[in-house]
């Protein structure tokens, strides 16, 4: 292969295209040679490589120059260089990219339903949730909670997320401190007839669901158990040890002027090894199935699992810079670096699981030889690779 594995992964990245947005944002002023899309390159690098620090990134990459050249990184950052890129370049620009990457991808995304499923319903589900990163600093973005021994609260930013259900990736991101609740993110101008929106009982706002209800979007999320009610209608079903499966209200919720009709789906919750737990959501779809209400609402844990895939795979616990730009940079080039790695598993015949596929792709990310191919058929181009090897060399003209 004429290029490295990390060519191959960063092939639908254009760079012209890349250095325009760059440059729409005002990340090319006064730059001589570490433009944004080397500066982009510099970050998949050291965020797939689980680099710790400057030093570290600088280190390897001047070990792979020659490798990296092949890439399009001419020249090696240095520590100071890019820690200055990472305070002065706007995060805005990173955005673009991965909002950019994102809808030229998204059909492969969606195409992909070994494990997106194939439920009718999945097509038109969104699901929100958010997820905070702990930092070392509680003045780069407002705390939530204190230390139960020391007092002190804790830096963090939160990441606020929307997903297809059909897609398994971000469509929306926005970042905000550890302090602030997730029902801003509730928006219903953002949803559209015949959608499906999942989410957990943070964003429960009467005026939100009421406005969705008009626009002919389905909520489904979890019951508070504060919240005050008037029962319209009751009924139960039972199993034939006389058991209840599901119970079924349709009530009214009154607050100020709003009065917002709704249905609550009841069902015990049973899990290997743990007690069962009687569970209760709520919904403004009186049509659907409970059973079909209830799946829905286990779909929410997608997002969960996409948090913890990111988190496990590329640990946010250490940071390239200390200003809210450079860390919500390396935020991005994450998501970045997720969403090519989640393109590249929709794309292989094999089956792998995340887990192991960032494993492997860190392994082999600067060697020569064909990505698709070794992730499809491992053990025979394993094979194939060792014969090659083994072969002897070319005789060297000089010496016949």
């Amino acid at each position: 292969m004429g290029q490295p594995v990390y060519g191959q992964l960063i092939k639908s990245l254009d760079r012209e295209k890349i250095v325009e947005i760059s440059r729409k944002h005002n990340g090319e002023r006064y730059v001589k040679s570490f433009d944004g899309y080397t500066h982009l390159l510099t970050m998949l690098y050291a965020v797939i490589l689980r680099f710790d620090s400057l030093r570290e990134i600088e280190a390897s990459m001047t070990a792979e120059v020659r490798k990296l050249h092949h890439v399009g990184i001419e020249t090696v950052p240095r520590r100071s260089t890019l820690s200055d890129a990472n305070a002065r370049r706007s995060e805005k620009f990173f955005e673009e990219v991965y909002r950019d990457l994102y809808e030229q991808n998204r059909g492969k995304l969606s195409s992909d339903s070994r494990r997106n499923g194939t439920e009718e319903w999945i097509k038109r589900l969104r699901i929100i949730d958010s997820t905070t990163i702990t930092l070392f600093s509680n003045a780069i973005f407002k705390g939530v909670g204190r230390h139960p021994k020391t007092g002190k609260k804790k830096g963090g930013i939160k990441v606020h997320s929307v997903i297809h259900a059909n897609e398994g990736v971000h469509c929306d991101v926005q970042f905000t401190s550890a302090a602030t609740n997730d029902s801003f993110m509730l928006a219903p101008s953002h949803y559209s007839n015949h959608e499906i929106v999942a989410l957990d009982r943070a964003y429960i706002n009467y005026a939100k669901f009421e406005e969705l209800t008009d626009r002919g979007v389905v909520y489904v999320t979890k019951m508070k158990k504060s919240l005050s009610y008037e029962v319209l209608a009751d009924c139960m079903e039972m199993n034939s040890d006389g058991l209840m499966t599901y119970r079924e209200q349709v009530v009214v919720f009154r607050k100020d002027d709003i009065n917002h009709i709704a249905r609550i789906v009841a069902y015990v919750d049973m899990k290997k090894g743990k007690q069962p737990k009687l569970i209760q959501l709520l919904t403004n779809d009186f049509d659907m199935s409970l059973e079909t209400i209830v799946a829905i609402y286990r779909r929410r844990w997608q997002i969960e699992s996409l948090f913890k895939q990111i988190k496990q795979n590329f640990p946010l616990r250490y940071f390239y810079g200390e200003s809210a730009n450079a860390i919500k940079i390396q935020i991005w080039v994450t998501l970045i670096a997720n969403l090519l790695l989640s393109v590249l598993q929709s794309s292989l015949t094999r089956q792998w699981s995340f887990s192991g596929l960032p494993t492997m792709v860190r392994i082999i990310l600067m060697y020569y030889m064909n990505l698709t191919a070794f992730l499809n058929t491992p053990d025979a181009d394993l094979k194939r690779l060792l014969e090659v090897v083994s072969e002897s060399p070319p005789d060297d003209p000089q010496n016949s």
